[in-house]
């Protein structure tokens, strides 16, 4: 039988129904009655108990265990949350030729975000490139190409702006949320290791900073062959870029099987287009309609995965304000070639 907390109000009523059966002729019910007073204290003090059993019984499986006792949860299985991953770039510099800038400067950005110069460089002719890295992590430090930070402290000969670079200041992520950590875990319990296993894989390549899905394919270029993918849902573009296809393999690399050949690849976004006649038909219906599909395509979409137009239909039904809808297009189930993504392409209202 499960555990079912009693209510304050029934701890009352069974403490009272203990004092007058032990004490013959009393009558606990009589308002501000010592009889009274005792068991609404009793019965506050023994709720406060049930509440922490209540507490306890969520904390000791995974599953339900709240964020510190889940941190340790995972500790056991050798998982760790990923910490926030600081913004990075590089910013130009300028100002007197021979100028040294030292590692660990700091500048501002307008609203008061720091970043730190992560190499100390000497300005040169005209602008000088210096790589830096936000300070605290966090998508926060997402910086725009072109924006200038200012130094917390000026440089002699060096002037006080410095241009953010092309393509900008990528890569800030927050710390991994409880939800995203209990995924990992409950994974990590339900695929123990095998030695280079696909799960294996898989796991590696999920322990990485911003990495929220992956998925391998084995003899991906051949016998031998080990294929991995990836994206990144905190970023706008979830496809990874060059540094982080290096960052998942350099982590891999020293994890898997001595015999097998890693392929870490991006995959290529296979968009697919939408038309749907929407009852009722009205920008926030719409809004509501994209937000699902999006979360769809997150939930449902793998690399050469099949797209199945019953559970499209089934994503636009579900948004707020439907009330029936006549997908158009596409006609069949859509199946995304090897190695590329379905993607929610444009979606047209008739």
């Amino acid at each position: 039988m499960s555990f079912i907390r009693p209510t304050l109000t029934a701890l009352i009523e069974r403490i009272r129904a203990d004092l007058d059966s032990r004490l013959p002729g009393a009558d606990s019910r009589l308002p501000a009655s010592v009889l009274d007073v005792l068991a609404r204290s009793y019965a506050g003090a023994a709720s406060g108990l049930y509440g922490y059993v209540d507490w306890l019984s969520r904390q000791i499986l995974p599953d339900t265990a709240d964020e510190e006792l889940l941190g340790r949860h995972a500790a056991i299985w050798g998982l760790t949350r990923k910490g926030a991953v600081g913004a990075a770039g590089n910013v130009g510099l300028t100002g007197v030729q021979g100028t040294a800038v030292p590692i660990g400067t700091s500048l501002l950005r307008e609203d008061d975000v720091e970043f730190v110069t992560t190499a100390a460089v000497n300005l040169g002719l005209g602008t000088t490139i210096v790589p830096v890295e936000e300070v605290a992590g966090g998508p926060a430090g997402n910086t725009a190409s072109g924006t200038v930070l200012r130094f917390t402290a000026p440089i002699a000969g060096v002037n006080a702006g410095a241009a953010v670079q092309a393509p900008g200041l990528t890569g800030g992520a927050a710390e991994e949320d409880d939800e995203a950590l209990r995924t990992r875990l409950l994974a990590r319990i339900r695929t123990p290791p095998t030695g280079g296993s696909a799960g294996d894989y898989e796991r590696w390549a999920l322990e990485v900073p911003e990495v929220t899905r992956a998925w391998v394919f084995p003899q991906w270029m051949g016998v031998g062959t080990v294929g991995v993918t990836f994206v990144l849902d905190g970023r706008e573009d979830i496809l990874p870029q060059p540094a982080d296809l290096d960052a998942v393999e350099a982590w891999i690399e020293p994890r898997r099987p001595v015999t097998a050949d890693l392929v870490v690849f991006a995959p290529d976004p296979f968009p697919i287009d939408l038309r749907i006649r929407l009852i009722p038909d009205s920008a926030e219906t719409r809004a509501a309609v994209e937000a699902e599909l999006l979360d769809f395509f997150a939930r449902d979409a793998e690399p050469g995965g099949t797209i199945f137009i019953s559970r499209l239909r089934e994503a636009v039904s579900i948004a707020a304000g439907e009330v029936a809808h006549d997908l158009e297009l596409p006609e069949l189930n859509t199946t995304a070639p090897a190695g590329s993504l379905p993607v929610l392409g444009d979606i047209e209202f008739l």
